[in-house]
């Protein structure tokens, strides 16, 4: 098989790192799923790397597992970034067009989308991508595609996504001392809205929210395209947390107790229902009920969303989206979680699932695994390598792929 013909996606997420290896198929548009890997990683906090070492033995860890499934060896893969450090600005750019005839060109395309990262960013921070949500023609506006239309003045609204340049050139050195070239860094929750997210959703109006261990990544959809994105500092990891100091134990016995017997449902449960932590390590003692223990997993998740509905307050969404809320992430697996997004976001809520696949798709099944399969997703018709931001050793001109890219995003 050709390098076109494999689609690889690594997710370094704040603690597992997971590898996907899929096979682009001409006769499907189902991405064959040929392996996959995971490895936990003690490196990267708050989608931060603090440890380049352990975080490149989870990289190969992780790629050495998929590349054993799949019987083949990963030489390049699109690679998620993530993180509290990231940011999101719209800006407009305007352009002539430059043909005699005033049709617009690729190249037109290409300039005014370059006009529009003409914005003001501090010097330790950088564009991770920049996503078009429309084009305007001599005031002709919600254009998607406007190449070959006719008019003089060519204007864009695009999404600037933005990162510290310092902790994407650290991920970009980790990663390629593992012996993989990066095809694309993707903003994970975009990359995750691509694996869950319907054509009809979108449309609508629907908020993609992918709950992970450090922070929980909002993407908002409206007419086919992205209007709003966002990243909220809380995650899954907080509850683990808010669970040890409140039954006064470890991190991995809280993070046990939170999967087996975690729920946001306190009005439901038992009030003599109990646990014993003596059962679940000898290490510890205490018994507490499962009423006390859902009442601080309620409080976090009631407060997750909640930051999550300010976001969508900024734009006027608030309650508003018809498509509701899709819930992604290992936070999105505890009991009781679409319950609470509900009643707090006043939204329909389900919680969302890799689609479109074939192969070994029980290994990918699961919330946790949407924005590695997403990556897979990301750009199925070229492969061919390409980087998003001038802090990449070997950049090439990113604006000549980004209307290709983000062109799945436009109806």
């Amino acid at each position: 098989m050709s390098r076109g013909d494999i689609l690889i996606g690594i997710d370094i997420g704040s603690s597992v790192i997971r590898t996907i290896i899929s096979q682009k198929q001409e006769e499907d548009i189902k991405p064959l799923i040929l392996g996959v890997g995971t490895a936990f990683s003690t490196g990267i906090n708050n989608g931060v790397i603090v440890d380049i070492e352990e975080t490149i033995n989870a990289i190969t860890k992780s790629k050495e597992a998929a590349e054993r499934t799949a019987g083949i060896p990963i030489e390049h893969a699109y690679v998620s970034i993530n993180g509290n450090h990231i940011s999101s600005q719209f800006s407009k750019g305007v352009v002539a067009v430059s043909r005699a005839d005033g049709e617009v060109s690729e190249e037109d395309v290409n300039r005014v989308i370059t006009a529009s990262q003409a914005i003001s960013m501090p010097n330790n921070k950088d564009i991770i991508t920049v996503i078009p949500c429309g084009y305007t023609i001599d005031g002709q506006e919600q254009i998607k595609d406007p190449i070959g239309m006719n008019g003089v003045r060519l204007e864009i609204n695009a999404l600037i996504v933005e990162g510290m340049a310092p902790y994407m050139k650290n991920l970009y050195k980790c990663v390629q001392r593992c012996g993989i070239d990066i095809d694309d860094l993707v903003f994970a929750p975009l990359a995750a809205s691509k694996a869950v997210l319907s054509k009809r959703q979108m449309e609508l109006g629907v908020v993609e929210i992918d709950i992970g261990k450090a922070s929980t990544g909002v993407s908002i959809f409206e007419d086919g395209g992205i209007i709003h994105s966002a990243v909220v500092p809380i995650g899954a990891g907080h509850i683990t947390n808010d669970i040890a100091i409140g039954l006064r134990t470890s991190i991995d016995v809280a993070e046990k107790i939170k999967l087996e017997y975690g729920t946001t449902l306190v009005k439901e449960t038992n009030k003599k229902d109990r646990i014993d932590l003596s059962k679940i390590s000898k290490d510890e003692e205490g018994i507490f009920t499962r009423k006390y223990i859902a009442e601080i997993i309620e409080a976090r998740m009631e407060e997750i969303f909640t930051m999550v509905d300010k976001e969508l307050k900024k734009i006027d969404r608030s309650g508003m989206l018809p498509a509701g809320a899709v819930i992604t992430g290992g936070g999105a697996k505890i009991t009781g979680a679409i319950t609470t997004a509900k009643e707090v976001l006043r939204l329909p809520a389900q919680i969302g699932f890799p689609m479109e696949l074939n192969g070994i798709v029980d290994r990918v099944d699961d919330p946790s695994f949407v924005t590695s399969v997403g990556l897979i997703m990301w750009e199925p018709e070229d492969v061919s390598r390409h980087s998003s931001g001038k802090w990449l050793p070997d950049f090439n001109n990113i604006m000549q792929k980004t209307r290709k890219i983000f062109k799945t995003f436009l109806p």
